[in-house]
């Protein structure tokens, strides 16, 4: 049997135009959370987690509202992190990013996503999970399936209510099967991917 995991980036969120980190969903980020939620209602989900923050919690509920024979569980593996520093072989156009990051930042988004890959990197004998967090979180776990360089996750990117979609099946490695899915999404709700390199 095998075992998946989807991996959904919240919705958008009402002030994040205003540069605010956390906040309620607007009107288009609801929007976004309640065609996501129904893209999944068809899949038999065994768990629901999502980061504490309001953003992806409210994300969370829509999907509830939806799937009624789960949960949502909050995981504090899930929060919005910086999952590594500046390493060897990272171009320099990325150095910029890390202005502002101290290393207290890097060493606990390090920490948290070694703890997050343990926890939901890990065979199960059969199941579907859903993980609703962030663009970095979900950067990370893609970047760790395909065993890519450390700094690689800043290449990666989800749009908001995007879908990802990872598997493993006995004895074999996890696999990318999708990645940033948008097709349940119409083009005007199709938000949160940067245009440029995140400098």
């Amino acid at each position: 049997m095998t075992h998946y995991l989807y991996l959904v980036r919240h919705g958008e969120h009402l002030d994040a135009e205003h540069g605010l980190e956390d906040g309620p969903l607007s009107p288009r980020g609801r929007r976004q959370a309640e065609l996501v939620a129904d893209r999944l209602s068809g899949v038999p989900l065994d768990a629901v987690w999502h980061s504490p923050l309001e953003r992806a919690a409210e994300t969370a509920r829509a999907v509830a509202q939806r799937i009624s024979a789960v949960t949502p569980e909050p995981s504090s593996l899930l929060f919005d992190c910086i999952p590594s520093g500046p390493t060897p072989g990272m171009p320099a156009i990325y150095e910029p990013f890390f202005g502002s990051v101290t290393d207290e930042d890097i060493e606990a988004g390090q920490a948290q996503m070694s703890d997050a890959v343990s926890e939901f990197l890990v065979r199960k004998a059969t199941g579907h999970e859903l993980l609703i967090t962030h663009n970095f979180v979900i950067a990370w776990f893609v970047r760790e399936v395909l065993d890519a360089p450390d700094w690689r996750w800043m290449t990666i990117n989800q749009a908001n209510c995007g879908l990802t979609v990872l598997a493993q099946r006995p004895g074999r490695p996890w696999v990318l099967v999708s990645h940033n899915d948008l097709s349940h999404l119409p083009m005007e709700l199709r938000t949160g991917l940067p245009e440029n390199p995140p400098v």
